[in-house]
């Protein structure tokens, strides 16, 4: 499954937004996306009702239809829905697009969880398009309010104190999409000063902070400090109306050539752009998402807003490292015990030759344990790993034994089925019978080690078979009127040493096998320590590589910031010196 695309024919409802406010997961839909093995690239679309969000993500999907379009001013989508497709650039990614309820739609009668929302769009996204109409001018930036409240609507650590809401900001640029605005319907130049500008010179124009002290001044640059300070990547592209008067009603039935020229090229770009430029979903620490994990998330923060909690990126992580590690133990183990059956042809010759199949598949189930598992908790979770592994490979030295116990037991009983016949029919009862019985016995052993591949047990299920047979041969030895009294005590003498000669043989292969398992867990051990400070390792670059990035946002946001009071102080002095002449 880990290998496959999954191919939906048509998007489903992921989280449905009740009539009462409640957000609920569709179970269906979940399951679909837990079983998308690969990593995701997942774009979400925000945006007011009835701006055209949903022609825009079957335009990602490749196709005419799919979201559901409407020709009236009455919102369509409800709750967040979701299209899972091949991703068109990679084959080892799954492209999962993410269509939300338009905001602001005047017909809802609880509009409060439309920052809810927003904050999911944000949360399971690695891109985010925000889809807008018309200009980005202050009006459309104070319809972005939204993203003014993500602190108090998301939380990146537990820990709580009064820098919360600051700490929560540093952290956000660690997990927050790449950002995009797609501005609907814009028929203006892209021109400034006079001079031609790109759609994203454009954007950063419009996100320039505005100078002054005032409420006014403060309340319009706030959205654009929280885009500036949230979104590292930001980008823009603009379109003009897809086609003219009725015929936007039916986009889904316009063929290419019925579309503008204008619309298109940017079109094009714009799906161009998420195609090769969108990365993979990723949680802080670097962890590449899964369909599997994103499905787990998204349970985890529904929950959160239901129960009246703002959801913790921190303890979602960790719930979800929780049932991901868990998920990898039993992965490895189901892998390994699949392995040994299809390459462990039991009984083996030797110990060596099962413990040498046993290494080979535990080095093969490691790496998968170890692919999967990730987080603070990993150690204990290998430790888990190693447990059962060990447990499942005693099963297995236990079920090679018994294999080759019966099968050499098997064995005996067949050719000595005429040695059988003998002691039944009383062949051996006569005088003499004794010498005819060990002979007998002897050419059974004779018979015996003749045999191929009987395994580790041979010797143990030739001890178990003699024994069987002691009581009728002393019978038989005493019951022998040619020989002696003399001459039985030397021959139960030496039945006896032969006995005790084969239990030492078998006693010392078992410590001989016992040895070997011992240096055999010793060599596993030493390889455990060395592939969990690796997994340490990396997991301790890419948490390094992520506080570098946050601090170097952190010190880029507080140069931003004081050139800001800079600017007011010199704007200040300007003034105070035009009032002095």
């Amino acid at each position: 499954m880990a290998l496959e695309q999954v191919h939906m024919a048509a998007p489903i409802c992921l989280i449905e937004n009740r009539p009462n406010g409640k957000l609920v997961v569709n179970w269906k839909a979940a399951e679909v996306l837990a079983g998308v093995r690969q990593p995701v690239v997942v774009v979400a679309i925000v945006g007011l009702y009835r701006t055209g969000k949903s022609y825009l993500m079957n335009r990602l999907a490749g196709k005419r239809k799919g979201f559901c379009l409407g020709a009236t001013v009455q919102g369509l989508t409800k709750g967040i829905w979701m299209w899972c497709l091949p991703h068109p650039r990679r084959a080892d990614l799954t492209l999962v697009l993410l269509d939300t309820e338009g905001l602001g739609d005047v017909e809802k009668g609880n509009t409060q969880n439309d920052s809810w929302i927003f904050a999911l769009a944000i949360l399971l996204s690695s891109t985010l398009v925000y889809n807008s109409m018309g200009t980005i001018d202050q009006d459309a930036l104070e319809k972005l309010h939204y993203v003014t409240e993500l602190t108090k609507k998301i939380r990146a650590k537990s820990s709580s104190g009064h820098c919360q809401e600051e700490e929560n900001s540093a952290e956000f640029i660690n997990f927050f999409p790449d950002f995009i605005w797609a501005v609907r319907d814009f028929t203006l130049q892209l021109e400034i000063d006079g001079c031609p500008v790109s759609a994203d010179e454009y954007l950063e124009k419009a996100l320039r902070l505005q100078q002054g002290d005032t409420k006014q001044m403060q309340r319009c640059s706030m959205a654009r400090t929280c885009i500036h300070s949230f979104f590292r990547s930001r980008k823009c592209f603009t379109f003009d109306r897809p086609a003219s008067g009725q015929m936007l009603h039916r986009l889904e039935e316009l063929e290419e050539d019925d579309l503008e020229e204008d619309f298109l090229e940017p079109m094009a770009h714009f799906c161009q752009h998420i195609w090769e430029t969108s990365q993979p979903k990723k949680v802080p620490g670097g962890r590449v998402v899964t369909g599997t994990m994103l499905a787990n998330l998204m349970k985890t923060y529904v929950d959160a807003i239901n129960s009246g909690d703002v959801p913790c990126l921190e303890n979602a992580v960790l719930a979800l490292s929780e049932i991901e590690n868990s998920a990898a133990v039993h992965e490895a183990i189901s892998r390994y015990e699949e392995l040994m059956g299809q390459r462990c042809m039991l009984p083996t010759g030797t110990v060596e030759e099962l413990l040498g199949w046993h290494t080979e598949c535990k080095r093969e189930v490691t790496g998968v344990f170890m692919a999967r598992a990730f987080g603070d908790n990993v150690k204990q979770f290998q430790e888990k790993f190693e447990h059962e592994l060990k447990r499942k490979k005693e099963v297995f030295c236990k079920r090679n034994e018994q294999m080759s116990f019966d099968y050499c037991y098997a064995v005996l009983t067949n050719i000595s089925k005429e040695l059988e016949d003998g002691i039944c029919s009383g062949i051996y009862s006569v005088p003499g019978g004794y010498k005819c019985f060990l002979a007998m016995k002897n050419e059974i052993k004779k018979k015996y080690h003749l045999f191929p591949e009987k395994g580790i047990q041979a010797d143990k299920a030739l001890e178990v078979f003699l024994k069987s047979k002691e009581m009728v041969a002393k019978s038989i030895l005493q019951t022998d009127k040619a020989l002696t009294d003399k001459e039985k005590e030397i021959e139960a003498l030496r039945a006896q040493a032969e006995a005790a000669q084969l239990q030492q043989k078998s006693l010392e292969q078992d410590l001989a096998r016992l040895k070997q398992m011992v240096e055999d867990e010793k060599r596993h051990h030493e390889d455990e320590i060395q592939l969990l400070n690796e997994k340490w390792e990396e997991e301790k670059k890419m948490m390094e590589e992520e506080a570098e990035r946050m601090i170097q946002q952190m010190v880029k946001d507080l140069l931003k910031k004081r050139f800001v009071l800079k600017a007011r102080e010199i704007e200040k002095e300007i003034e105070l010196l035009c009032l002095k002449e």
